[in-house]
């Protein structure tokens, strides 16, 4: 009897898992022919099939879909999954429902390093820029668990948070007077308030094999996370070689995150949403949780693009505030839910 229960738990589990990709699959390519097509100059469906079979480097429209519409849309799409599989991945292995690359000191570090970068080696190709980026989000998630880590009593959820606000404020301040100082508010406008209008081709061919390397690092961590989840101890207890997966699921995250925040900054709150809707809908099964934030987080950067192309007071909004719109209330809500969890 139990084991038919099971059973058709799991297959119950496998049609949500395959219909939330299908859905999510169908929702990016929806989003990516209306990200193609939205913008300021007017595309038809004519002149975007034309540019991808008839390339005429002559005609204007083909040089706007080619070199600016399918490069920031690859961005996001890219952009997207990486930090939700970041997010995923933190809040399985952390078990804190507050873990998110943006609130734990991952993007911050990213930002720093970036620009300090900017100030004293502005003339560093993208593949260095990408692998400080690296180094940066190592050391922004490095002081904030320390700084959890030594304070008082357990390292709680609410702890992290703080912690994570605290560096955050730190090391975004630090880089604003830098920026002040060496005159790059310019450069690091968008950047900090999270923007991808400015992807080209020479980014997005960096990012891809360092987001697909992260991406496969986390889909093969996936089962170990699920068993993760459950406990240390328990984890522990089934033979599983606790250390060594939490360093390779923070290789992952360091690369998801510090690829996307080098090329669209500080894009915050899609690694803490993404992978909380994914779990109410299908459970805590990370072979599922992980694919499947994957798709959700690339079709919600996506939509939340076309809608800051379609936003311009005067100038196009920033993605990181379209994203923070739903983030913000998103986080209240859930510390408000998770409040007698979070201590």
């Amino acid at each position: 009897m139990e084991a038919a229960v099971a059973s058709k738990f799991r297959s119950s589990r496998f049609i949500r898992g395959v219909c939330m990709i299908l859905a999510g699959v169908m929702i990016i390519v929806i989003g990516l022919y209306f990200s193609v097509l939205s913008g300021v100059a007017s595309i038809s469906d004519k002149e975007f099939m034309e540019t991808l079979f008839q390339f005429n480097a002559s005609n204007e429209k083909h040089l706007i879909v080619w070199h600016l519409r399918i490069p920031r849309v690859l961005a996001a799409l890219f952009v997207g999954a990486g930090f939700a599989v970041a997010g995923a991945i933190m809040q399985g292995v952390t078990q804190n429902p507050l873990a998110d690359p943006g609130l734990l000191g991952v993007n911050a570090g990213a930002e720093f390093m970036l620009v300090l970068i900017f100030a004293f080696f502005p003339f560093m190709p993208f593949q260095a820029v990408i692998f400080f980026c690296f180094i940066g989000a190592g050391f922004g998630a490095l002081l904030v668990y320390g700084i959890a880590y030594f304070a008082k009593g357990s390292m709680t959820p609410v702890k992290l948070a703080l912690a994570g606000a605290v560096v955050g404020a730190l090391l975004v301040g630090v880089s604003q007077a830098i920026s002040i100082l060496f005159q790059l508010n310019f450069e690091m406008a968008f950047w900090s308030a999270g923007g991808i209008a400015g992807a080209e081709w020479t980014q997005v061919k960096v990012i891809i094999p360092w987001i697909l390397l992260g991406l496969m690092l986390g889909f093969f961590l996936s089962p170990y996370i699920t068993l993760l989840n459950l406990g240390e101890e328990m984890a522990t207890g089934l033979g599983q070689r606790t250390t060594l997966i939490k360093i390779l699921a923070a290789v992952s995250v360091f690369l998801l995150a510090g690829a996307s925040v080098s090329t669209v900054g500080g894009v915050g709150f899609v690694g803490l949403v993404v992978p909380h809707i994914v779990r109410f809908l299908i459970g805590t099964d990370y072979r599922w949780v992980i694919p499947c934030s994957a798709i959700i987080g690339a079709a919600l950067v996506i939509w939340a693009d076309i809608g800051a192309k379609l936003v311009n007071m005067p100038y196009e909004t920033p993605l990181g505030t379209i994203i923070s719109l739903l983030g913000v209330p998103f986080f209240l809500y859930l510390a408000r839910r998770e409040r007698r969890e979070l201590y």
